[in-house]
């Protein structure tokens, strides 16, 4: 029994070492070749893009941004009991662990080659890993187990005779090998992973040169922000932007390889590349965008500066049919979002970016080319790494989100949250200095309110606004006494609308309600 289970732990390790040794020689084949063909994240993308919308929504909702990390462990984990599962099958019963690892390849080509930008290219990775695979394992588990058989019945002595098996590696050796080949994959993951980091698009982007701009931002003044601590910047630095896309794996995409297909409802199409952006006069602008996935209080809204053209100059280019009322635009990874056409013709500054914060797009924000449009969440405006518009109508066409019951047309709602004092915290009896952030992209932010407890409103302090397309920063004095005091804050636009005190979730168009914090003023 003890020989039997030793047996079984030994083929469980083959298994997981030979599908490893496979992964990771897909993996490398990727970088090097074909960089969006990644096996792993070739079906990591299609279990993304075919989960049911509830369990994509309690995935949101319990690991937050955290939820590609998520699906990233459980499918490491998944390949680990399968490949262990593979490993015991070829010793109990060849070829069947062999057949079991052909069927992951086989999952990966399937997955690979039905990308929205798949081509047979993209079959050889995981082609590739599951072939790899197979010869390992087989020469493993013939060279690390050996095969068990009973020995012939005579002649008949020893009387005690029972089944044996072909003698394999030594303990010793097994663990030694088993170890070399587990530091072989551990090495080649990392050297797969710092290919993919270092080479094509991160590269070019390192030494990219962004084009002069001809039409400036106007200037950010210190009035514009509060210089406090535990305040929220005017400004987002490209490190603390939010991310929230459906891309396992940041797209690699060079500007050599960029092309924008113009198409649809259109009197011409267009195909514009990298060479015709930089012919184009390039222009700035401070712009803040917001997910609808943002809950009351939270942190997915970011202010950036972006250099860009403009949208509609290039639809001009085309010339949209009379009844066309859609935008279309598609990314490399084949996420769509579907925009109006009037909140890019209505003389708003929706733009085609390329730089953020006077750099090239760091590439997790859609380098080299990305969506803009102020006023409307990001999932029906800012698809990121864009490579496709087409122009059409709501009636006709769905883009990604709205498939999975989200709202068509979704306009940013007014919005306040309290960056400072900390949730919880501990203050003084005296004078508190209260300060936030809120927004009402393309309408503007005409007044914040704070009150404490079941208070009277109060005027809180705005600063100066920079335009209705930004967010706005506001300060309140509190004369703080002593107890647990909760604080609440709300918006007005500049149209007069008030934020509602319903609370409502992000879906389908966005979350409302105050937000609140919970202080405890000392003695």
């Amino acid at each position: 029994m003890h020989r039997t289970a030793g047996r079984y732990l030994r083929a469980m390790t083959v298994g997981v070492l030979s599908v490893g040794v496979g992964l990771v020689a897909g993996e490398l084949i990727a970088a090097l070749a074909v960089a969006p063909a990644s096996p792993v994240g070739v079906v990591g993308a299609q279990l993304i893009d075919h989960t049911p919308s509830a369990i994509r929504e309690w995935a949101i909702d319990t690991f937050g941004t955290s939820d590609k990390t998520a699906l990233l462990s459980g499918i490491a984990a998944a390949v680990v009991v399968l490949a262990a599962i593979a490993g015991v099958l070829q010793v109990a019963r060849p070829p069947m662990g062999a057949a079991v690892i052909g069927a992951f390849g086989v999952v990966g080509v399937v997955c690979a080659v039905t990308r929205p930008t798949g081509t047979a290219l993209y079959a050889v990775p995981s082609l590739c890993a599951g072939v790899i695979g197979i010869v390992v394992l087989v020469v493993l588990s013939r060279r690390a187990i050996g095969s068990r058989h009973r020995p012939e019945p005579e002649p008949p002595e020893p009387e005690d005779a029972q089944p044996v098996a072909t003698v394999g590696w030594s303990r010793r050796r097994f663990v030694a090998v088993s170890g070399g080949i587990a530091v072989l994959i551990a090495a080649s993951g990392y050297a797969a992973r710092r290919i993919a980091a270092t080479g094509g698009a991160v590269a070019e982007r390192m030494g990219l040169r962004l084009p002069a701009v001809r039409n400036a931002a106007a200037p950010i003044t210190p009035s514009m922000g509060v210089q406090l601590p535990g305040a929220t910047p005017f400004l987002t630095s490209a490190a603390d932007f939010y991310r929230i896309d459906t891309a396992l794996a940041v797209p690699q995409l060079t500007t050599r390889q960029w092309r924008l297909r113009i198409h649809g409802m259109v009197a011409r199409e267009l195909t514009l590349d990298w060479d015709d952006l930089m012919a184009m006069p390039a222009r700035e602008r401070v712009v803040t965008l917001t997910c609808v996935s943002n809950e009351v209080g939270g942190d997915l809204a970011g202010n950036a500066r972006w250099l860009g053209y403009p949208m509609a100059d290039i639809l001009a280019r085309v010339g949209a049919e009379a009844d066309a009322d859609m935008l279309l635009s598609t990314s490399v990874d084949g996420w769509t979002s579907g925009t109006p056409l009037s909140a890019i013709t209505d003389g708003r500054d929706a733009m085609l970016v390329i730089g953020m914060n006077g750099a090239p797009l760091p590439l997790e924000h859609g380098y080299p080319v990305r969506q803009v449009i102020p006023g409307l969440y990001g999932f029906v405006s800012a698809c990121k790494w864009v490579i496709d518009w087409e122009i059409t109508r709501f009636d006709r066409a769905q883009s990604y989100w709205t498939k999975r019951g989200w709202a068509e047309k979704a306009p940013i709602k007014t919005a306040s949250r309290i960056d400072r004092p900390a949730p919880f915290a501990s203050l003084p009896v005296g004078p508190v200095v209260v300060a936030g952030t809120a927004w009402a992209q393309h309408r503007g932010v005409r007044s914040v309110q704070v009150r404490v407890d079941d208070g009277p409103w109060q005027e809180a302090t705005l600063t100066s606004e920079y335009s209705i397309d930004t967010w706005r920063q506001w300060t309140w004095t509190w004369d703080a006494q002593p107890g647990q005091h909760t604080l609440y804050c709300r918006a007005t636009d500049a149209t007069g609308a008030t934020q509602p005190d319903s609370r409502v979730p992000p879906i389908p168009d966005g979350a409302t309600g105050w937000h609140s914090r919970v202080m405890t003023v000392q003695r």
